[in-house]
């Protein structure tokens, strides 16, 4: 799932390369991907481009006032294209989602591989009115997002840290991959009660967020839509690296399988050395 850096670069991307156009024709391959029906896909045919931005994880096309709202979930992504096939859509037949056409006859495509569709797509007045947007919590990389707020966010908090980063309602664009990455950078145990993390913890883990996003945003900075996959991978200090070795300390990188996720993580980084259990244990080995 692409993440704050993917989601800023893929952002970025769309800026630069439809400044000055307009939407010519918006084709709904995928009738369960679109969430709104008012204002209708046709409401944005002609209008200009003018701008591109970032909620979370979620993009948003301002087509002269009517917004252009997307998530691209688990296994969705968008596919540029310099100049379209003229072909029209067909419901089912590709994996294309969504298709918007421009004024130069490029365009992108939104798509979503696997049989399980959660990309979402919206057609709003206003990106609020989208509910996963109305609930966002506080932009990690804004600059009012400071030491003593992120601080607050934790204040009593008897969540695990692990599942408190990636929870969008608390902290938006974290998912399952940097959250690992910042919870290795800060060497902090994944399972670790957020609000009971001693002062100088906090310090270390909101530094790691900080500064773990902001390097990843500039190394995805300026890279094409289908570069960006690969460029997250490669950049991975211990997430989807399970039996590798940790490049903090040479030990192993571990992971912890859940029902449909897992994390990594290294023990002599994060737990003392103390190998985690299996998260359908509920607790840590002893």
């Amino acid at each position: 799932m692409p993440e704050l850096p993917e989601v800023q670069a893929l952002v970025d991307f769309l800026a630069e390369r439809t400044a000055g156009l307009a939407v010519t024709k918006v084709e709904l391959a995928s009738i369960s991907a679109l969430k709104t029906f008012n204002p209708p896909p046709q409401s944005l045919e002609g209008a200009p481009i003018d701008g591109v931005h970032r909620h979370g994880k979620f993009l948003d096309i301002d087509c002269d006032g009517t917004h252009l709202v997307f998530h691209l979930a688990r296994a969705g992504w968008l596919r540029w294209s310099d100049q379209l096939p003229t072909t029209v859509l067909r419901p089912g037949k590709s994996p294309i989602a969504l298709r918007v056409r421009l004024s130069d006859g490029s365009g992108f495509d939104l798509t979503e591989a696997g049989t399980k569709k959660s990309l979402a797509a919206y057609i709003v007045r206003d990106p609020k009115e989208v509910p996963g947007v109305a609930r966002l919590g506080p932009d990690p990389l804004a600059d009012d997002f400071t030491l003593e707020r992120f601080r607050e966010l934790l204040t009593g908090r008897r969540t695990q840290i692990k599942g408190l980063l990636r929870d969008q309602e608390v902290i938006a664009g974290v998912g399952n991959a940097y959250s690992d990455e910042i919870l290795h950078v800060a060497k902090v145990s994944p399972f670790a009660i957020a609000g009971s993390l001693p002062p100088d913890v906090v310090d270390r883990l909101y530094a790691a967020l900080r500064e773990t996003l902001s390097s990843a945003v500039h190394a995805a900075s300026g890279k094409p839509a289908k570069e960006l996959k690969d460029a997250k991978r490669a950049g991975m200090r211990v997430h989807a690296r399970t039996g590798q070795t940790c490049p903090e300390c040479g030990d192993v990188v571990r992971e912890v399988s859940f029902a449909d996720t897992s994390l990594q993580y290294c023990a002599t980084c994060q737990t003392g050395g103390k190998p985690l259990a299996d998260r359908r244990m509920s607790r840590l080995l002893k």
